[in-house]
């Protein structure tokens, strides 16, 4: 007859004990003995599996802290922005209504609830997966620690397509032509962004003695950071392969010699008193030119009942009639140029500052089946027109 080798509480819940080595035990409880053996087996197969089931007290929070502290010591070495560690400090508040969960208790639907919380309020999903990329980053710490066996956040879902950020396109030959005839304080930063693909970080502690007019070059060779919005310049990129030289074309160059005469500051795009933007500056200064294009270029004639007024600065209401444009579209209108003017994939990641080809190589391909496909709908058009042959007699 098998020793038994539990023991009934006065409560009538059953307790079991498990000799974990070095004269430490593991008590262990449930309502029913099959709950108990079901809970015992599962303790010595992690216990075999090498898993520490010691420290039952260990919660979420305690390893989002260490996590944090982790982010922290990489910002001080250099090896992550100012961007990212506010992002990840903000990814945890997300996550906070799970800091009194026990890691071992931690399950996916635990998280899974918080992104489908977020998702029905109208978050991005590119919020959504940074919040998933945390708590992953988190139970990944404790996996390694021997915490736990598994990482509940790897069967977490982001997202279905309906909730997806509108995507990132290049601009029309039209919008292009916005741009280019604009007369705007903000209309050397869209035509750098169009033409030469820069970021923004890039964009903003640019030099006039960065730019290379003779020889059609900008030399990027720092960055920018924001920290409580104020600008900080850092002496590398976005990547390795962010530090570059970009060639540009003839158009930028001579729109950026006739700019360069009239300048009044080092720094190519500074604000209204010469110093390098700040977050609030340059969010205004792009809305006052997505304004500018809007009322300039915008088509009005859609608008039932309105009368578009004399000035941009009149107080009427105006209504959005242009496509929402980012700096993103213009770099992305940069790399599209690019691929519609024959340039290779290999040069268009160095030119755009990609760290992995496969990114250049996705818009080249994705681009490649959209005209591929436009190629198609012109062979359709023709043979629609084309007239029936008759059949001979």
């Amino acid at each position: 007859m098998p020793k038994k080798t539990y023991t009934r509480r006065a409560d009538g819940r059953f307790r079991s004990k498990i000799y974990l080595g070095k004269g430490k035990y593991k008590y262990v409880y449930a309502d029913t003995v099959k709950e108990l053996e079901a809970a015992v087996l599962e303790i010595r197969l992690q216990l075999r599996s090498g898993i520490d089931v010691a420290p039952e007290r260990d919660t979420f929070g305690d390893w989002a802290e260490y996590y944090l502290r982790q982010r922290r010591l990489a910002h001080s070495r250099g090896d992550l922005t100012e961007g990212r560690l506010n992002i990840a400090k903000n990814r945890l508040n997300d996550l906070s209504s799970l800091n009194d969960t026990p890691m071992k208790e931690l399950r996916t639907r635990d998280i899974q609830e918080i992104i489908d919380d977020r998702t029905e309020q109208g978050v991005s999903v590119s919020v959504l997966k940074d919040i998933k990329s945390a708590a992953k980053h988190i139970c990944e710490l404790a996996v390694a620690n021997r915490v736990i066996g598994y990482n509940p956040a790897d069967g977490v879902k982001v997202a279905s397509e309906k909730h997806k950020e509108p995507k990132r396109r290049a601009l029309t030959p039209e919008e292009q032509s916005w741009i280019e005839q604009s007369d705007h304080r903000c209309k050397c930063a869209a035509m750098i962004m169009m033409h030469a693909g820069l970021r923004r970080g890039e964009l903003v502690p640019l030099m006039w003695k960065d730019i290379d007019l003779k020889a059609r070059c900008i030399d990027i060779n720092k960055t920018v950071e924001y920290s409580n919005g104020r600008p900080k310049v850092k002496p590398y990129g976005k990547s390795d392969a962010a530090i570059r030289k970009v060639y540009i074309p003839k158009k930028l160059a001579d729109y950026l010699s006739d700019e360069k005469k009239k300048a009044t500051s080092l720094l190519v795009c500074p604000d209204t008193k010469g110093a390098m933007l700040t977050v609030t500056a340059y969010r205004r200064l792009w809305n006052s030119y997505m304004h500018y294009l809007n009322y300039t270029f915008g088509d009005f004639s859609r608008e039932v009942n309105y009368k578009k007024p004399k000035s941009r600065f009149a107080p009427e209401t105006i209504p959005t009639v242009i496509p929402p444009i980012t700096a993103h579209w213009l770099r992305h209108t940069f790399i599209t140029n690019m691929y519609l003017a024959g340039i290779d994939v290999l040069t268009a990641k160095e030119q755009a500052g990609h760290a992995d080809i496969k990114t250049t190589m996705e818009i080249y391909t994705h681009l490649d089946f959209i005209h591929k496909q436009k190629q198609v709908e012109k062979l359709d058009a023709f043979l629609s027109k084309r007239p029936d042959e008759k059949m001979a007699n």
